[in-house]
């Protein structure tokens, strides 16, 4: 819920500007006072009057309201406010954004607000590839502004729903989110509940592994147990950097850096460099073991071949690698699947691999594992101590693994 909250919204010229109607109508339901701020352009794509109705204030646009002297106090506006909200986002406003060009009431509104910034981009496909525009996101992150983007999709192409913005309803959930975080670790009795710890890698779904440009080695990994860790552990404070695989999910806490890979030697590559910086980590990917020694750069053909022989070698090990890494003040958490034998083998990588934690999974467990919403695990550690996490929804499962973990560190 948003109740009490005072929240700018920042429209610009696109043709996504209609979807500020619907955004306003929602904020307001949850709660919200909506404070709508214009750039001259933005006001070509949606009326004012639609806007001032929908948000119950006159909408601002300019400096000075009348020639009478009576200006829109940008300050007063960055005081005010408990979030702003930039959506949609064109590539001017961003780059405006990014270097500090206040030219209009919306960039200087921004340059003087204390609270949270939330940006939509939208644009076209090309733009928003650009590299001088991911460069100014880039820099709009660096400097604490939360960019709402939606899922694009692993699988999708390399332009496919590029740049749009996200979903009105999408938006809203980022906020109501991010306040009910907040809220939380702001209660006196959850402090014993909230992770002591500020950074956490996280790897998440399968990886793929390149036969040929068409055909891969995988895994039935849907990625949704790494992404509960996720979304539980930024809820609980902690800021979140998620290496997935190939996946169709999608992440709403504003907290989550999402980093997509494909193959076992980018996920392990990306983990390498983000984990100096993290206080714990979390192995959730179910890696590829072996990749095909060549790829082949054109579909192989058939031919009428009965047999083909693929030659496979081992990939890294990056629990392993990460583990030869850790330093004293870093925590390591790993996830074993195993068929036979599990209790054994769960232990054997504990300790080969420098782990402080192993969450065990049996294949033979029902409703458990690739592709459920719903999982069970047994939890070791280096000490020998055994705790059963019975089944439950995979979120579930992430809140008692989040909270055995407080405990741990």
């Amino acid at each position: 819920m948003l109740q009490g909250k005072k929240i700018i919204l920042g429209i610009t010229g696109s043709i996504a500007a209609y979807k500020a109607a619907v955004l306003i109508r929602l904020l307001v339901k949850e709660g919200a006072e909506v404070q709508v701020v214009m750039t001259p352009a933005g006001k070509e794509f949606i009326t004012p009057l639609t806007l001032a109705t929908l948000s119950r204030h006159p909408v601002i646009s300019d400096f000075f309201s009348n020639r009478d002297g009576v200006w829109n106090s940008h300050v007063d506006l960055g005081l005010w406010a408990d979030a702003m909200l930039i959506a949609p986002a064109t590539a001017s406003t961003i780059g405006k954004m990014a270097h500090g060009i206040a030219d209009n009431m919306l960039i200087t509104t921004y340059l003087s607000c204390k609270a949270p910034v939330f940006i939509a981009p939208a644009m076209d496909a090309d733009m928003y590839v650009h590299y001088s525009t991911q460069q100014n996101l880039e820099k709009l992150k660096k400097i604490g502004s939360h960019i709402i983007e939606p899922a694009y999709g692993f699988l999708a192409s390399r332009l496919e729903g590029k740049g749009r913005m996200t979903e009105p309803e999408e938006i809203v959930n980022v906020l109501v989110d991010f306040f009910a975080s907040k809220k939380k670790l702001s209660e006196k009795n959850t402090s014993p509940r909230e992770l002591p710890v500020k950074k956490i890698l996280i790897t998440a779904g399968p990886t793929y592994e390149k036969i040929d440009p068409v055909r891969f080695i995988g895994n039935y990994s849907s990625g949704k147990m790494g992404f509960a860790l996720a979304e539980v552990s930024a809820g609980r404070g902690a800021e979140v950097t998620l290496i997935t695989g190939p996946t169709s999910l999608h992440t709403k806490h504003p907290a989550i850096h999402r980093m997509d890979v494909e193959s076992a030697d980018e996920m392990c590559d990306a983990s390498v460099e983000a984990f100096p910086s993290c206080d714990m980590a979390i192995f959730c990917a179910a890696v590829a073991d072996y990749k095909p020694a060549h790829q082949v750069n054109e579909k192989i053909k058939r031919e009428n071949q009965e047999v083909m022989t693929l030659t496979l070698v081992q990939n890294k090990d990056i629990a392993a690698t990460l583990g030869k890494m850790k330093q004293s003040h870093q925590m390591l958490v790993g996830f074993a699947l195993e068929t036979k034998d599990a209790m054994n083998h769960a232990k054997e990588k504990l300790f080969r691999k420098n782990l402080d934690v192993i969450a065990l999974n049996a294949l033979s467990d029902k409703n458990a594992c690739f592709g459920c919403d719903t999982n069970e695990v047994t939890l070791l550690d280096k000490n020998g101590k055994v705790t059963k996490i019975p089944l439950k929804l995979k979120n579930d499962v992430a809140e008692a693994i989040i909270d055995y973990l407080i405990e741990k560190a």
